[in-house]
C-alpha cells in the first residue's frame, strides 16, 4: 500500500491515559443525562383544546354535512403553530374488529381576528377543498389533519368546516372531535433558552478549537482537525442563532432557514463520516476521486430532505389544507428515493469501515483513532435510534417519514436529547481532536505512523501520567536549550 508520509499535528487523543479516556468518556455521558433530566423536568412540548360537534354554539343539525364553526383559542407568536385535528365518530353496526373506508371532499374556511377587533378577515377569497378518506375501526376513525398554518399572523381564528360525499353514507355520524394543537408557549420559552446556550457553547468551543491550531499551518492539519473546523461553524447554525427572529417577525423564511441548517450540519457529519474512514487510508485525497462520489451521495441526501421541507412549506402558504403525505402522488416516489440514497449510504460507510479495520488496525494510532471514532459514533447512533423508536415505535420507517407533530410528545426530553447528544458529540471530539501541549513541539509527527510509529505498543499508546509529564518536560528543556543557543 503506496500511502505518502503526511505530516500532520499531534491531536490530544495520542496523550491521552486511559484513566483520561475514561473521564472524556464519563463527561460525555453526564452532560447529556444532566439534559434530559431537564427536558423531563420541563413542561409538555404542545397545547391541546378539545372540542365536540355537539357542544358547538351553532351546532350542525346533519353531522355528515356540517357546517362546523369552531374558534381557535387564543394564540400568540409563542404557539409558533396550529393545527386543527378532527377525529369522527360513528354510529356503525359493524363488528369492533372490522375496519372500512370512506373516500368524501373536505372544505376548509379560514378568518382571522386580530387583538381588540371585532372584524374578521377572510384568509383567502375562497374555501378550501381537499379529498380525505375516512378510515374506521368500529365506531372510531383515525385522525385527520384539516389544516395546519406554519405561523400566525392573528390572536384568533374561525375555521368553518363542511364534508360533501358522507350523504349517502351508510353509517351515521355520532359525533366529531376537533383538538386544536399548538406549541406549548412554556415550551417554547425553554427552547428559546436551551438554543441560545448551546448558540453561546458552540461559538466559545469553535473559538478554542481555532486558538489552539493557531501556531500550525493548515497543510498539517490531521483530517480530523480539518474537519472538525468545518463542522464546529456548521454546529453553530444548527442551533439556529436566528432562532429568535420566528417570535419577531410573522414569515416562514425563519422557519426555513431552521430547516436548511439543520439538514446542512447532519449532511456534513455524515459526510465527515464517510472522509474520515476513507481518509485515514488514504493521503492522497483528489476532488474527483476522492470527494466527489462522496458528495453526491450526501448531497442527494440533502437536496431531498431540502427538497421536500420546502415543498411543503409553500404549499401550506397556497392552502394550509396541504397534506404532502395524503395530496401528492409524488411522495410515495420521493419516500423510496430518500430510502435508497440512505441504504447506498450505509453501505458505503460499512464498506469503508471494514477497509479501514482491515488495514490500520495493526498500526497503533491509526487503531486509536479508528477505536475514538468508531465507539463514540455507535453511541450516537445507537441513542437516536432508541429516542426515534420510543418517540414514534417500531414503525417510524412506514408511518413517519418526515418527523411532524406527534401524540407521542409527553414533555421536551425527546427535543432536549436530540440536541444535547449532538452538540455534546462535537464538543467531545473537538476537545480531543485539539493540539496535545506538546504538540507545537512535535509538529512534525506524521499522519502515517506505520513507518515512523511501527514498532509502538499499546502501552506506549496509552502512555502513563508519569510519561506524558516527562515528555512534556523533555520537550520545554528542548524549547529552553534552543532558546540560550539562539
Amino acid at each position: 500500500m503506496g500511502r505518502e508520509m503526511e505530516a500532520s499535528v499531534q491531536m490530544r487523543l495520542y496523550a491521552l491515559s486511559k484513566r483520561q479516556f475514561v473521564l472524556v468518556f464519563t463527561a460525555f455521558f453526564l452532560s447529556f443525562i444532566v439534559t434530559v433530566f431537564i427536558g423531563l423536568a420541563g413542561p409538555p412540548i404542545t397545547d391541546k383544546v378539545k372540542k365536540t360537534a355537539a357542544t358547538l354554539e351553532a351546532r350542525p343539525t346533519d353531522f355528515k354535512t356540517g357546517p362546523f364553526v369552531l374558534r381557535s383559542p387564543p394564540m400568540s407568536t409563542f404557539h409558533q403553530q396550529l393545527w386543527l385535528i378532527g377525529q369522527v365518530v360513528t354510529n356503525s353496526s359493524t363488528e369492533a374488529g372490522i375496519q372500512f373506508t370512506q373516500p368524501f371532499q373536505v372544505s376548509v374556511q379560514i378568518q382571522g381576528l386580530k387583538e381588540h377587533n371585532t372584524n374578521n378577515v377572510l384568509l383567502s377569497s375562497s374555501a378550501h377543498n381537499r379529498t380525505r378518506e375516512l378510515r374506521c375501526k368500529g365506531k372510531t376513525c383515525d385522525e385527520m389533519i384539516f389544516l395546519h398554518l406554519g405561523y400566525l399572523d392573528y390572536t384568533d381564528y374561525v375555521i368553518t368546516i363542511r364534508f360533501y360525499g358522507l350523504e349517502k353514507a351508510i353509517f351515521s355520524i355520532q359525533d366529531v372531535n376537533f383538538s386544536f394543537k399548538s406549541y406549548n408557549p412554556a415550551f417554547t420559552q425553554l427552547e428559546i433558552w436551551f438554543r441560545f446556550a448551546f448558540v453561546v457553547l458552540t461559538f466559545v468551543s469553535t473559538c478554542a478549537f481555532a486558538h489552539s491550531l493557531r501556531r500550525f499551518y493548515m497543510r498539517d492539519w490531521s483530517i480530523e482537525q480539518k474537519w472538525m473546523s468545518v463542522l464546529l461553524p456548521l454546529l453553530l447554525l444548527y442551533n439556529d442563532p436566528i432562532f429568535p427572529l420566528t417570535f419577531l417577525v410573522n414569515s416562514w423564511v425563519p422557519g426555513m432557514f431552521d430547516a436548511v441548517f439543520q439538514a446542512a450540519f447532519l449532511c456534513g457529519m455524515l459526510l465527515f463520516w464517510l472522509c474520515l474512514y476513507h481518509g485515514m487510508r488514504q493521503n492522497e485525497r483528489r476532488f474527483s476521486t476522492f470527494y466527489l462520489p462522496k458528495v453526491l451521495v450526501v448531497g442527494c441526501i440533502f437536496i431531498a430532505s431540502v427538497t421536500l421541507a420546502s415543498w411543503q412549506a409553500y404549499n401550506e402558504l397556497q392552502d394550509p389544507t396541504y397534506n404532502y403525505r395524503l395530496d401528492t402522488g409524488n411522495f410515495m416516489g420521493f419516500k423510496v428515493f430518500f430510502f435508497t440514497i440512505g441504504s447506498v449510504y450505509l453501505l458505503y460507510l460499512l464498506y469503508l469501515l471494514i477497509r479501514a479495520y482491515a488495514e490500520l488496525r495493526s498500526m497503533p494510532y491509526f487503531d486509536l483513532r479508528l477505536k475514538f471514532m468508531t465507539a463514540l459514533m455507535l453511541i450516537v447512533l445507537a441513542i437516536s435510534v432508541t429516542i426515534t423508536v420510543l418517540r414514534f415505535g417500531i414503525s417510524a420507517l412506514q408511518d413517519n417519514f418526515i418527523a411532524e407533530l406527534s401524540t407521542h410528545y409527553q414533555n421536551s426530553a425527546e427535543f432536549v436529547a436530540f440536541y444535547g447528544l449532538l452538540n455534546f458529540y462535537l464538543y467531545t471530539m473537538a476537545y480531543v481532536y485539539s493540539p496535545s501541549k506538546n504538540a507545537v513541539f512535535e509538529s512534525h509527527l506524521k499522519d502515517n505512523p506505520a513507518i515512523s510509529m511501527l514498532n509502538d505498543s499499546e502501552d506506549e499508546v496509552y502512555g502513563s501520567d508519569y510519561e506524558e509529564t516527562s515528555l512534556t518536560t523533555r520537550s520545554s528543556r528542548r524549547y529552553e536549550s534552543d532558546e540560550d543557543y539562539r
